[in-house]
């Protein structure tokens, strides 16, 4: 079954989270996630997944009443999170997503602290649900 495994981070303070690390603690949470991404590679359970930029990179796009994209800079509702990173697997169980789930959650902070920030897990459904 599919998964994705999303962390995400309050859009207002995201620029004081980012800017708390030191480079030694950013290098410690790039050495945690790429062990965590190369294990999941190595079970064959890898689909996709991506760290992403913050809510300065964030464009929010509406149609208009002509079809064609309006667009703002910034998330749609700047006092909510906004997703910081994903994954993408293909695992046995549900158990074994939210085993990788915490060990994201696990991941070095400020201080080399492990963050135990809030991981969420969403099952892919393969297809539409049957009526």
């Amino acid at each position: 079954m599919k998964y994705m495994i999303q962390m995400n981070v309050p859009a207002a303070q995201w620029d004081a989270i980012m800017s708390s690390y030191t480079t030694a603690d950013m290098e410690a949470m790039f050495a945690h996630m790429n062990a965590l991404n190369e294990d999941i590679n190595a079970a064959g359970e890898w689909v996709d997944g991506q760290g992403l930029g913050g809510p300065s990179l964030v464009k929010t796009v509406r149609a208009g009443s002509d079809g064609r994209p309006q667009v703002a800079d910034g998330p749609a509702q700047a006092e909510q999170n906004i997703l910081a990173g994903y994954w993408v697997v293909d695992v046995k169980s549900e158990d074994r997503a939210l085993e990788i789930a915490a060990r994201a959650s696990a991941c070095p902070g400020p201080g080399g602290k492990p963050g135990s920030d809030p991981v969420e897990v969403h099952p892919i459904p393969e297809g539409p649900p049957e009526s």
